[in-house]
């Protein structure tokens, strides 16, 4: 067999792994050790002794090497940032703030969890976290005013994908990771696409309510003093983001340190809002066993990369892609339907990291090359651009993970949290904005200046 042709049954064991249930860093460390043992005695001749130790000792530098970079402290901070913001009161106040705003619409508390959960992610990386804190906080509040458990179980599942759009976003610091791009200018993309589809599933919501008022009635009686004065309490999360995006949007530090900064601000605002030191603690085990998490599959997947990188399979795959005689736009959306379907079997992160290697070359070659120009080329942008478009597109596509059957994380924390709600229904109630991810993935596809607007102007 050929390198290549072992490169790819190689993949397809690992994919077979990821599917019976082993943990994805433990499967792509596997495969990356097992294919650079191969080969070393296949391409370098070396006796399996010799190959064994080589493949060892470059397997244990390369996730040192590759995280021990500043950029990864990005990771704890923003995930920090939500647990503080979450034990400072912060998510009741801005979800009590929009309900009073927008719960008069049909379907309203739901509108209002969507808009919350949008404003909470702009301080917290994590759509788990998302997930789980609303799903204390809103849940609980639509129940009491007659809201389908499905649906409202569905739109806390749903808005706590938000969180890997809107910045601060662990997952596109993970992308800029892999396929070496501007965190800057990433975490600047996500805004614009981020509330597009906010506003989406917004638009959905009252569709629904509208059609079917038992899944949920409007919110009414509140003044407009009521509502002016609910906005002082959730102003708080407009300050912390506004620091962290000017900071990085103003040149006065690097993201990891706007992040940093965010996060010494919320602390402050938690321990001047009577936070003890139980509630800090919980924040910072929680933060860090989620950073854990996060490392130890970004390790083992940086040896199967380096693995693949030996294989030349990326360039290879890129190059029949760039070859085939279709429309570019054809093949983006083939690769885009792969990841609707690895969605149903993986992790959102783990997909990405797995993919990543190979799609993100294959894409560049659909763009015309990885020149950072602004000639002509299959998809109209530049090899930068097309990058940071790319990145959006297949975060959006990794927050359909979230709630899509069987691996939903998203569905199986709300559930874990309202135990008087199965993940089955859950999985019903986020079914409809399975729909509408699409059309925000489409609304991308077509307008791609929303996507490179803010990071163009950096």
């Amino acid at each position: 067999m050929t390198t290549i042709e072992i490169a790819i049954l190689l993949s397809g064991v690992l994919v077979l792994l990821v599917l019976i249930g082993v943990r994805v860093a433990f499967a792509t460390a596997m495969i990356g050790i097992t294919g650079m043992f191969i080969f070393y005695m296949t391409e370098k001749g070396m006796d399996p002794g010799r190959a064994m130790l080589v493949t060892l000792k470059l397997s244990g530098q390369i996730p040192h090497s590759k995280t021990a970079s500043h950029v990864l402290g990005l990771i704890p901070v923003f995930i920090l940032i939500g647990y503080l913001a979450y034990f400072a009161g912060l998510t009741k106040a801005i979800f009590e703030a929009a309900k009073r705003w927008v719960g008069w619409l049909p379907g309203g508390m739901g509108v209002a969890t969507i808009f919350s959960t949008a404003g909470f992610a702009a301080v917290s990386g994590a759509s788990v976290a998302t997930s789980a804190v609303f799903a204390r906080i809103a849940i609980p509040e639509m129940l009491a005013l007659g809201y389908d458990k499905r649906f409202a179980a569905g739109v806390v599942a749903a808005g706590g994908t938000l969180a890997s759009l809107i910045p601060p976003s662990a997952i596109l610091v993970i992308y800029a990771i892999i396929t070496e791009g501007s965190v800057g200018k990433l975490l600047m993309a996500g805004f614009i696409p981020g509330a597009v589809s906010a506003v989406i599933y917004a638009v959905m919501i009252v569709g629904m309510a509208k059609r079917n008022p038992k899944l949920g009635p409007p919110v009414t009686g509140y003044s407009w003093s009521e509502r002016f004065a609910s906005l002082p309490a959730a102003a708080p999360i407009l300050f912390v983001v506004a620091i962290i995006m000017y900071c990085i949007y103003g040149g006065w530090g690097t993201p990891t340190e706007a992040g940093a900064l965010g996060a010494f601000v919320v602390l402050c605002m938690a321990l001047y809002r009577g936070m003890r030191w139980k509630d800090l603690s919980g924040a910072l085990i929680e933060s860090a066993k989620l950073t854990t998490m996060i490392f130890t599959m970004i390790w083992g997947v940086l040896i199967f990369v380096r693995y693949l990188g030996f294989a030349d399979l990326p360039n290879t795959f890129a190059a029949f892609i760039a070859g085939l005689h279709q429309p570019a736009i054809l093949t983006l959306l083939i690769i885009l339907g792969v990841y609707v379907i690895l969605g149903m079997f993986m992790d959102a992160i783990g997909m990405l990291i797995l993919t990543l290697p190979v799609t993100y070359p294959a894409v560049i070659a659909l763009n015309g090359g990885i020149d950072i120009t602004r000639e002509a080329s299959s998809l109209g942008m530049s090899g930068e651009e097309c990058g940071i478009w790319f990145g959006i597109i297949v975060v959006k596509m990794a927050e359909l993970c979230l709630i899509t059957p069987p691996i939903g994380l998203n569905c199986f924390v709300v559930a874990g949290v309202r135990p008087d709600i199965s993940v089955q229904d859950v999985f019903r109630g986020a079914s409809p904005f399975f729909v509408a991810d699409v059309v925000t993935v489409g609304v991308l596809i077509a307008f791609p200046g929303i996507v490179l607007w803010l990071p163009n102007l950096l």
